[in-house]
């Protein structure tokens, strides 16, 4: 498979169109009038990222489908969705006009929408979806753009050599059959390691250690509601909300946000991932006993009250955490600086600080990502400057990401799909902290499109930002008189201290990150079925033998069938 995936790859980015092998009714994509940035010959005069970068003569609209995040605040008043410093730097540097066809809410109210969006056969010239199956049901029902050979000619250096940095996995991803039909999200390595966010300076005030295992947690918990930390009503520990998961899967494999990733894997148990027994079978995680034996653990620590009452149910699983009124989650790197901002802004001392969870004889077992989980898809039906100006727009986020004003969410670029070097985090943890202790300077870093995308801009910023002592950084030594400078580097200094500084005792993957043909009629029911018995379990509205009975009727109704596929991936 590997092989497989270098040759897709190699053919892609050295000018072999995967579109070579197109059929017929394929042909209408490159049939449409076309001009290319600054020339209007048939064939570009420009080429690699001058090409890349090149500002169209004319006007191009391009038609969006966007989700954005209710609770974000950070537009300046007067912008809008479609009019802020993002849309007016893509008009102004490359006439690119970006009208927002439609709007929907994170979580389900987008998901539903990408689904409708699909089922009409009437798409945006471009969306970003959250799921690989949205991708591949638009794909299948003949909805996208092959965007190979365009591909080819305009993504920028930086782009390709991001893409690969993944050899070959992420345009695996990305194609469908042969064919490359969207632009892949490629992703830190981290964003897939969850790690407990906790409140050090509630420890500090109770003379607590650090917990280190799932007891040393529960015992944590407990004293954080006795004691009243976040007032009358805390919360020990928060949980997914209703538009989360209690755990990653292979499917949606890294960013869970408040979910329970960290306990299962200190239990050894790995939910949602299709795992090798190392004998040539495989099995599911979900269906595992130490799955079961963690659902215990949460069922029993949602009885005695240590976990958010209102979890599964919750409209935001952020909304405890920056009230201050919970002093534990858990989430990736990036979820104590950019995922709770409201938390420092309502308490200055929130100290919040990120570390692994133990097994009990000390070992930090943890799932890991795919390269990447979001597909910017673009419509059949774009015309081809349209393509080429959705692919500007994406080498421009990937170069110009840390120039623009971060106090402005950059979510609200049009079509933000990240593209970074897997070991983008733990580099830059590394390299900043030699940048504050003097090791380095600043200037070190200027590499014009380096793979590492915002190591200059950070290091340019980290000194005036974070303020000595160094040994044991927390909230104290950051300033956050530039709040977005502030987000970006706690996260990656305390967010990402124990990837980039620990090592992991065990790092399991899943076979495959993709669905299998059997997959596609019935991973729905099954999926609903695991959701159900999970969160039932844990809320104590099933006993814990219902989920014996789960996994009889996900065996008996098509989930020994999938086994089967995912096995035959392993001999491959």
């Amino acid at each position: 498979m590997k092989k497989n995936m270098a040759l897709l790859l190699s053919t892609a980015l050295l000018g072999v169109s995967l579109t070579a092998c197109s059929s017929s009714n394929d042909s209408s994509n490159n049939s449409q009038e076309s001009s290319s940035p600054e020339t209007s010959s048939e064939s570009p005069a420009l080429s690699g990222d001058d090409l890349a970068f090149s500002k169209f003569p004319k006007p191009v609209d391009v038609h969006i489908g966007m989700v954005v995040d209710p609770t974000d605040k950070t537009l300046p008043e007067g912008d809008s969705v479609s009019n802020n410093q993002y849309t007016r730097y893509l008009k102004e540097k490359y006439n690119i006009n970006v009208i927002v066809d439609w709007t929907a809410a994170t979580g389900n109210d987008f998901k539903q929408k990408v689904s409708l969006t699909i089922a009409s056969g009437k798409l945006p010239d471009g969306m970003v979806v959250d799921d690989r199956s949205f991708m591949t049901k638009a794909a299948s029902s003949g909805l996208l753009y092959d965007i190979g050979e365009l591909f080819d000619q305009y993504a920028s250096k930086q782009v390709k050599d991001i893409m690969a940095s993944t050899e070959g996995r992420a345009l695996e991803n990305a194609s469908y059959k042969g064919k490359m039909v969207s632009l892949p999200n490629i992703t830190v390595d981290t964003d897939g390691v969850h790690v407990m966010w906790i409140r050090k300076d509630w420890l500090d005030k109770l003379s607590l250690p650090v917990p280190k295992t799932v007891a040393d947690l529960e015992k944590t918990a407990k004293a954080f509601i006795d004691n009243k930390l976040g007032g009358d009503k805390t919360i020990g520990i928060a949980g997914p909300s209703k538009n989360s998961f209690p755990y990653s899967t292979f499917l949606v494999s890294s960013n869970n946000m408040a979910g329970f990733d960290p306990i299962f894997g200190a239990m050894d148990a790995y939910p949602g991932y299709w795992l090798d027994n190392g004998d040539g079978t495989v099995s599911y995680g979900t269906t595992s006993e130490n799955t079961k034996k963690t659902l215990a653990l949460l069922a029993d620590w949602y009885k005695k009250g240590l976990i958010d009452p209102e979890v599964g149910t919750r409209d935001n699983t952020g909304d405890p955490i920056n009230a201050n009124q919970t002093g534990i989650f858990f989430g990736p790197w990036w979820a104590g600086g950019y995922g709770n901002g409201d938390s420092f802004k309502n308490d200055p001392t929130a100290n919040w600080q990120a570390y692994p969870v133990y097994s009990d004889d000390g070992k930090w077992n943890t799932h890991m990502k795919t390269t990447g989980s979001t597909y910017t898809v673009i419509s059949k039906n774009a015309k081809p400057d349209v393509v080429k100006a959705i692919l500007i727009m994406n080498n421009a986020l990937v170069r110009d990401e840390a120039t623009f004003d971060l106090s402005v969410a950059v979510g609200w670029y049009p079509l933000r799909n990240v593209m970074a070097a897997a070991n983008e985090t733990e580099y830059e943890y590394t390299e900043l902290m030699k940048v504050l202790k003097g090791e380095a300077e600043p200037e070190d870093y200027n590499e014009p499109n380096s793979l590492y995308k915002l190591m200059y801009a950070d290091a340019k910023k980290v000194r005036d930002v974070v303020k000595p002592p160094f040994d044991e950084l927390g909230v104290s030594n950051f300033s956050t008189a530039n709040f977005g400078d502030f987000q970006r580097l706690y996260s990656l200094l305390i967010g990402d201290r124990p990837f980039a500084t620990t090592p992991i005792d065990k790092k399991v993957y899943s076979v495959t990150y993709n669905q299998t043909p059997t997959m596609e009629t019935k991973w729905a029911n099954l999926k609903k079925m695991e959701d159900e018995t999970v969160l039932k379990i844990i809320l104590g509205q099933a006993q814990l033998d219902s989920f014996d009975k789960f996994v009889k009727d996900w065996k008996a109704q098509g989930g020994d069938e999938i086994t089967a596929e995912v096995a035959e991936l392993l001999k491959k």
